[in-house]
């Protein structure tokens, strides 16, 4: 069976599809883990060429298993992204060697650098910022740094609810964007409700951060999945809509795609074209094929097969 290689059309929007939503997933991404990309038999049959493809860092996971996935993403034309969790490094030296591998077997110059949802730190580093004072990313010439960000908080960083923390923690990356030669750019948590994630975006701009916002985007999904996911990675008051879905018993069952959500952003982005997100960044959680799938659909990946394509 020969091998599809995508590429986006430009021969306008597919029928049926919005056309704001496909210019709004123009370029999205996907995050993915080793344990789950190997259960995807060809990634050129599902994603659009060049794709950007983050790779999950979780406790636990080998660095060979991450590089090994790299390897196989970078090799078949994708653009890969491994994480870097802050509180599962050792030491700088243990950093280096990461990055040193990343780079001579896989090929890959850009990283998301977050904490990581480990409590207690595993040796010298805490959070990203300590992540990018090394300078280490510079010197191996990495080209793009993703940073995390967080619409609704994050109880791990501030506890009492607020946002300080984690306004303060994007003005200090803010200013070192201004001192890298990396383009950066902020990745965020998934949320479900599009008001609060613009007023969000809006507040950061008047703040003067202006890195684009790759905003996260949960996948389509069994409700039962994403609720128990939210909680888990602390996604806060637009759970409320997957609650409000739960008490329908009629929907209980179905599962539940980002359509809405995605739809108001895209509306919003096309009426205000300098709006600072600028990106989708998909977590598959309820599997990569049903994303990827789901992309398709809604013009995301506008693809043909490499046999349909005229030259």
């Amino acid at each position: 069976m020969a091998l599809l290689n995508f590429k986006r059309k430009d021969t306008g929007t597919p029928k049926g599809v919005d056309p704001q939503v496909e210019a709004f997933l123009q370029d999205y991404s996907i995050e993915v883990m080793p344990r789950t990309a190997e259960k995807v038999e060809d990634f050129r049959a599902l994603l659009p060429q060049g794709t950007r493809v983050y790779i999950a860092h979780i406790e636990g996971t080998p660095i060979d298993d991450m590089v090994a996935t790299a390897k196989r993403l970078s090799a078949d034309g994708f653009k890969v992204m491994p994480h870097f969790p802050a509180r599962i490094i050792k030491d700088s030296a243990t950093l280096a060697d990461w990055i040193a591998r990343y780079q001579g077997e896989a090929n890959v110059d850009q990283a998301l650098l977050l904490a990581g949802g480990v409590d207690k730190p595993h040796g010298d580093f805490s959070d990203s910022m300590q992540l990018l004072e090394t300078g280490l990313f510079d010197k191996a010439g990495f080209k793009r740094l993703h940073v995390a960000g967080h619409p609704e908080g994050n109880r791990d960083i501030d506890a009492d609810g607020s946002m300080k923390n984690v306004q303060q923690a994007l003005e200090w990356k803010q200013k070192f964007s201004e001192t890298t030669d990396a383009d950066m750019a902020i990745a965020t948590q998934f949320c479900f409700e599009a008001q609060p994630v613009i007023q969000w975006a809006n507040d950061l701009k008047a703040a003067g951060i202006t890195l684009p916002i790759h905003i996260g985007v949960a996948g389509p999904a069994k409700l039962q999945t994403l609720i128990k996911f939210s909680i888990a990675c602390g996604v806060g008051a637009s759970l409320k809509v997957l609650q409000k879905r739960a008490k329908d018993v009629t929907k209980l069952l179905l599962p539940f795609e980002p359509t809405q959500f995605i739809a108001d952003l895209a509306a919003h982005k096309a009426a205000n074209p300098d709006f600072n997100i600028t990106h989708v960044h998909f977590f598959p959680l309820g599997g990569i094929k049903t994303n990827a799938n789901w992309a398709i659909e809604n013009g995301g990946a506008s693809a043909v097969p490499a046999s349909e394509q005229q030259d």
